[in-house]
């Protein structure tokens, strides 16, 4: 089989701070058949994306490629000038990047921006680009296809926006198309559409591929070859089949078990007369609050949970599901519009001017994005020594020690506490965001999406040294996530919140076997398995019953238009009442567990 794309000897060079040249891409070599995908996997700092902007012939700002070869059929990338190279990238080269909320231009219509390549390179008129472009709103599942065009970025969800920016690298009919993490940001459900969406259009195309990523679960997915990489070199490279099923190397072998989160012993809860926080009929939102005490954009409603001392409680739900929300409320960002948060059976104030310091020191936030959580100008020192000097009033040596014990608890070297931030890996950040809440010595950690971020190893050693704080410091956390795996591995109780309702809730040990609500069992299967084939062989949700059209004005189930179990007459006519399962797991929903039995099976058997 001819190879399309030939990667021999690319190295890849940066400077360090001295003016000392250093390899950081070293001798790698592979080769792609036309049509196939490969993927480039490892750990963030492996090379992958430097590996699949060369391909484009680019070197990012303090690197160079010094040495190599890389060519895309009979064209020597490396060997062509500035100008070639631009009529190369967008045209015969195209590129998706991880984030399409930051790559598209947030004052320009979407049809202006997927047809612009077609238009730069003269490969077809405006009126045919556009035709062209409506192709493939529709191929990739995009709702409203001859309109959506028409909309700005802003107006569309992170899903809708990664898959325009497919159509925006396909609409000139790429040979090769660079995939660079466009699921990492997505949540499990909307990245199952995304992924099914990618792979039918490239299959269709017949387009050669890289997929730049660090799930192995997705990478089953998506490719035919593996090339596992790590500090720049290759460790191992073969096909999905022989990477998944026997690799070869201990590094390849690191990556398969950080892919499945070890199961975690679950701690027991220190017995107490009052929980650590509790929080009742909690109804938050934003904009102005009415007479019925709901206010103008409703994000959360009537929210009942308990978190003791010394437990963890996860907290699921897709984006937009109020996950965030709920910890700006327990931290005080937020007022609620109704109900209470209550730390050891004494109610909080609802926001941050009626708190006191030891009320702010109790309860700690780690933000997702250790990037823009840590200020960029402040060294290591100076951004632990803040909530000492506040909350403790350490100062001199009495500071510097407790600053060299939070890197030490968080297992980093204490050398780096005159460092930036700029100048940490992403773990080592997301280190000292936790280090900074440890310093308040807080009873609970609100930690919002902590590992979202983070590649697969780098996130289970973040979530192995989370589980020993606990143990050791007595820790309560809420677990904000929208990974059912991790949080089933780690937490105690699970909570699952649609649309700012609690739909269902329980003992982490009931969510492995049916029944559940039947979004928690969307949530469960949406989650990539580490198989070839899941994605042609899962088909989440299933067809939708029809119904009426739902009564108005009353509080329906808010998972009904997405539900597959719904039934006329009962979900689109009245409110949803609690039910208790015989697991001890509490349900938002009409049907009772026998009818959640009954029906699953019913549509296990159609699909």
């Amino acid at each position: 089989m001819n190879n399309h794309v030939s990667v021999t000897g690319l190295t890849v060079t940066a400077r360090n701070a001295a003016g000392e040249e250093f390899a950081i891409v070293e001798d790698v070599s592979f080769s792609i058949p036309r049509g196939e995908v490969l993927a480039l996997i490892g750990q963030s700092g492996s090379g992958k994306t430097t590996i699949a902007l060369s391909l484009m012939g680019y070197a990012r700002m303090g690197t160079r490629i010094a040495d190599g070869s890389i060519r895309l059929g009979e064209t020597e990338i490396l060997s062509l000038d500035a100008a070639q190279v631009a009529n190369l990238r967008g045209n015969r080269i195209a590129y998706v990047a991880q984030s399409a909320a930051a790559a598209f231009n947030p004052s320009r219509k979407i049809m202006d921006q997927v047809v612009e390549a077609a238009l730069i390179h003269n490969v077809m008129p405006r009126a045919g680009a556009e035709a062209k472009a409506k192709d493939l709103f529709r191929a990739l599942g995009l709702p409203f296809p001859d309109s959506i065009g028409n909309r700005y970025p802003h107006q569309l969800s992170g899903g809708q926006l990664q898959r325009l920016m497919a159509a925006m690298a396909l609409v000139t009919d790429p040979e090769l198309v660079i995939l660079d993490e466009p699921t990492t940001a997505l949540d499990v459900t909307t990245q199952i559409e995304v992924l099914r969406a990618f792979k039918k259009v490239v299959q269709e195309r017949g387009a050669t591929a890289v997929y730049v990523s660090h799930d192995l679960a997705v990478v089953a997915q998506m490719a035919d070859r593996i090339v596992v990489l790590n500090h720049g070199k290759i460790r191992e490279q073969g096909t999905t089949r022989q990477i998944l099923h026997a690799p070869q190397d201990d590094y390849t072998k690191t990556l398969m078990a950080a892919a499945r989160p070890a199961i975690r012993e679950s701690a027991s809860p220190e017995a107490a007369p009052v929980p650590l926080l509790e929080i009742r009929g909690l109804t938050a939102g934003y904009g102005k609050i009415d007479a019925r005490g709901e206010p103008r954009v409703p994000v959360l409603r009537d929210i009942d949970l308990t978190i003791e001392r010394g437990a963890t409680v996860g907290v699921i739900g897709e984006s937009g599901s109020g996950k965030s929300t709920l910890a700006r409320v327990v931290a005080g960002l937020l007022p609620p519009a109704k109900g209470a948060v209550l730390l050891n059976g004494k109610p909080l104030p609802p926001g941050l001017s009626g708190r006191s310091r030891d009320e702010f020191r109790r309860i700690q936030l780690v933000f997702q994005n250790a990037d823009t959580a840590l200020n960029p100008a402040h060294s290591v020192s100076q951004i632990l020594g803040r909530p000492l000097e506040f909350y403790h009033d350490l100062s001199g040596p009495a500071k510097d020690r407790r600053i060299a014990e939070l890197l030490d608890i968080t297992r980093l070297p204490a050398t780096l506490a005159d460092r930036r931030c700029g100048e940490l890996s992403g773990g080592q950040k997301q280190r000292i965001n936790l280090a900074r809440a440890l310093a308040a010595e807080p009873d609970i950690i609100l930690c919002d999406e902590v590992t979202s971020a983070l590649d697969t190893v780098v996130g289970a050693a973040i979530l192995e040294l989370m589980a020993d704080l606990r143990r050791d410091l007595g820790l309560a956390y809420m677990f904000i996530s929208h990974d059912i795996s991790t949080v089933r591995a780690i937490c105690d109780e699970i909570v699952v919140l649609y649309a700012g309702r609690k739909v269902e809730a329980g003992h982490r040990d009931t969510f492995r076997q049916q029944p559940f609500h039947p979004y928690t069992e969307m949530l469960i299967a949406s989650v990539p398995e580490l198989r070839e084939g899941w994605l042609e062989q899962t088909e989440v949700g299933g067809p939708l019953p029809a119904v009426d059209t739902p009564a108005g004005n009353i509080d329906l189930c808010p998972f009904l238009p997405r539900c597959a179990l719904r039934i006329d007459g009962v979900c689109n006519r009245s409110t949803p009442p609690r039910v208790r399962l015989a697991s001890g797991n509490e349900i938002l929903c009409h049907l009772n567990e026998a009818d959640l039995l009954r029906l699953h099976f019913a549509e296990a058997t159609v699909q």
